[in-house]
């Protein structure tokens, strides 16, 4: 069973990092620099230490490495989120696209590639934890074709039934919801959603198709969050007080063509 979101920090004190990583080399100075940045750090060799730390103190977000001895950072991933929707940023030793996006379709916010920089690996950090925030968000709740977003309680619903969203996937929802009708490309929605004015696009590409598979009837014949060739995405909720179309929550999200 989820637990309840808690914004980074509200246990008191400052936000709680979990690093990962059985380079001890790599894990000292990761955790080197988040401490100077101001975070609480734990730190973790393997998989199976991981999740019981993860268990023991839930982290606010979680720096974790592909490549792990006894359990690969995929599965930790994978069952420290299904605890409940704590950021994750992969790190992985390899550039290969396909680690990558295996990393995102597992629920993984944003990821880095070794080598890299611990200042860049401390923004990244700061990012996703500033757009965790209920703040970021603002406003009241939004709705439309049968969804249903709280951004106060990052909380969101298909006609009545909590959905399974991951951080990432909650602020695409948001922000698709409160531009019905616009089309957006991935560099506005990188820029937009994640806060980023650079980046690997797949990014914003495999968190589209993964919002996709939990908000639309059909995934593979998508109604509501539609592929705008030669632009990118855009939302389309329905023709207002028509089948889908806003202010009608909690019913049908289809709409005909």
């Amino acid at each position: 069973m989820q637990q309840p979101y808690e914004p980074p920090g509200t246990a008191g004190g400052a936000p709680r990092i979990l690093v990962v990583d059985d380079d001890p080399t790599v894990a000292e100075v990761v955790a080197g620099y988040l401490d100077r940045a101001g975070y609480a750090v734990d730190r973790a060799d393997d998989g199976p230490s991981a999740l019981t730390s993860a268990a023991a103190r839930r982290p606010d977000l979680v720096v974790l490495d592909l490549m792990l001895p006894g359990m690969d950072g995929l599965e930790v991933c994978r069952r420290i989120r299904g605890h409940g929707p704590v950021p994750v940023i992969m790190l992985t030793a390899r550039g290969d696209e396909d680690d990558r996006i295996l990393g995102l379709e597992v629920g993984a916010d944003d990821y880095v590639t070794k080598p890299f920089s611990p200042r860049e690996l401390v923004l990244r950090v700061e990012s996703v934890l500033r757009r965790s925030r209920p703040a970021a968000t603002g406003g009241g709740r939004l709705g439309a074709a049968g969804l249903a977003v709280e951004p106060a309680a990052r909380r969101a619903t298909k006609n009545g039934t909590e959905l399974a969203l991951t951080l990432r996937e909650f602020d695409l929802l948001s922000f698709f919801l409160r531009h019905p009708g616009r089309a957006f490309g991935r560099e506005d929605l990188m820029r937009e959603v994640w806060g980023w004015d650079f980046g690997d696009l797949s990014t914003v590409t495999v968190h589209v198709r993964r919002l996709r598979g939990k908000v639309e009837d059909d995934p593979a014949r998508p109604r509501l969050i539609q592929t705008v060739w030669g632009v990118g995405y855009r939302f389309e909720p329905g023709e207002p007080g028509g089948p889908g179309g806003p202010g009608r929550l909690g019913e049908s999200g289809e709409r005909g063509d």
